[in-house]
């Protein structure tokens, strides 16, 4: 376990609009925050949502484009009005 604090820059963008190498660096970066705090840190919490956010855009970005939901075209948003 590391001695030294390590901490986590703030974001500049939301998660969305990082690049896939951005994404992979910001979840070492928390996973090495959560192993060198303490389990009852007040901060650990936030860290985990944080990780589990981080995740969960990855994984979004892993499901292949067919599972994904179609973007309604423009005629069919016209027709429906």
């Amino acid at each position: 376990m590391p001695t030294d604090p390590v901490s986590v820059e703030p974001l500049k963008h939301p998660l969305h609009a990082l690049t896939t190498y951005e994404l992979n660096r910001r979840r070492r970066d928390l996973e090495r925050a959560i192993e060198g705090i303490s389990p009852d840190a007040p901060v650990q919490a936030e860290l985990r949502r944080k990780l589990d956010a981080v995740i969960a855009e990855q994984d979004d970005r892993a499901r292949p484009a067919d599972t994904r939901p179609e973007p309604r075209s423009r005629r069919e948003r016209d027709d429906q009005r």
